[in-house]
């Protein structure tokens, strides 16, 4: 598609560009739908922003998957899910009044780490896990299907019978749904669904000008998946998370966090759904599930960090995020320095 890395590293820009322009019009209408749909920002959240936001990964790694370039589309999805996290740590300091994971304490959100750990050691258990004969995916593909389907029902459960409820401060931003002119919703939803396919065709041109960046660059899949394209793929939850915190929406921000990378689950089945080759699993660099293990490690400090619910830390920064970004930058600088 591209014939120079001029033309490669101008198109990955202008992806990228078109991604960070789209996620902060998705930010405002989704904070818009979620009171007029009466869902509330946790649960618009993780069922439609989560996914619309992810739609640039999907395509990114579906089409590394269907490449033949397991390496590329994994690390990718993988890389994204670590860099998503630390948009959380990044968030923290943007948002000046408190500690964010204090502030928007919920129950959902609780609920979408834990579920997103669960989740998250299912790849790892299947590159030991070995694939039956004549079986076309791994069979933890559709485990994770199943376990993403459930843990949403549990979310859902969750926000019409809750069964815990954070402590109320001064500091805490409650989700409750504004009463909004219902006038023009349609107008809202055909921007929002624009935006989301106008991402989806951007996140494949992202990864198409990344593949031949890889090829003429000299730089290795695990290199360019892992940072490159995870942080351009990534950045529709970035400018999302900050539009809603400038927004007041602290809830769906943190849970648009979590249900995205809940959502990236069913791209790593697609991704093996999409790999001819076999178990995608089993045909990528065994350094690719370092990224998986560091999300793992994240997102259990994240949880205990909104457990804890520490109201400023220093700087009115959480230890949480402090963590957070602290692990990033060092995995960061271990990868680079192995690839």
């Amino acid at each position: 598609m591209f014939s120079s890395l001029v033309y490669s590293i101008a198109a990955f820009s202008a992806a990228a560009l078109v991604i960070v322009v789209a996620g902060s019009l998705l930010a405002k209408w989704a904070d818009t739908l979620a009171d007029r749909t009466g869902l509330g920002e946790a649960l618009f959240g993780v069922l439609l922003l989560a996914g619309i936001t992810s739609l640039p990964d999907f395509a990114a790694t579906l089409s590394a998957a269907m490449d033949a370039r397991p390496d590329l589309a994994m690390s990718n999805v993988m890389g994204s899910m670590a860099v998503n996290l630390v948009f959380l740590g990044i968030a923290d300091i943007v948002y000046r009044r408190a500690n964010l994971e204090h502030a928007a304490a919920s129950d959902v959100n609780l609920l979408l780490a834990a579920l997103l750990i669960v989740l998250l050691t299912l790849p790892i258990l299947a590159i030991v896990t070995p694939m039956p004969a004549q079986w076309v995916v791994h069979p933890v593909t559709p485990v994770i299907v199943g376990a993403y389907l459930f843990g949403l029902r549990l979310v859902h459960h969750s926000r019409e019978k809750p069964m815990w409820f954070p402590r109320m401060t001064h500091q805490t931003v409650a989700d409750k749904p504004e009463k909004r002119p219902r006038g023009q919703t349609m107008t809202v939803w055909i921007g929002f669904i624009t935006m989301a396919l106008i991402t989806g065709v951007a996140g494949w041109v992202l990864m198409e000008a990344a593949k031949h960046i890889a090829d003429q660059g000299g730089v290795s899949d695990t290199l360019v998946g892992g940072i490159l394209t995870a942080i351009a793929t990534s950045t529709p939850e970035l400018v999302t998370t900050i539009a809603a915190i400038r927004l007041g929406a602290l809830t769906l921000a943190v849970s648009n966090i979590f249900g995205t990378n809940c959502f990236n689950m069913l791209v790593i089945a697609a991704a093996d759904i999409g790999y001819s080759g076999g178990a995608i699993y089993h045909d990528m660099a065994s350094v690719q599930m370092t990224w998986g293990l560091v999300s793992i490690l994240m997102t259990a400090i994240l949880l205990l960090g909104m457990l804890r619910r520490e109201t400023y830390g220093i700087g009115r920064i959480g230890f949480e995020s402090a963590s957070v970004l602290l692990v990033y930058i060092g995995t960061l600088g271990v990868m680079i320095t192995a690839s």
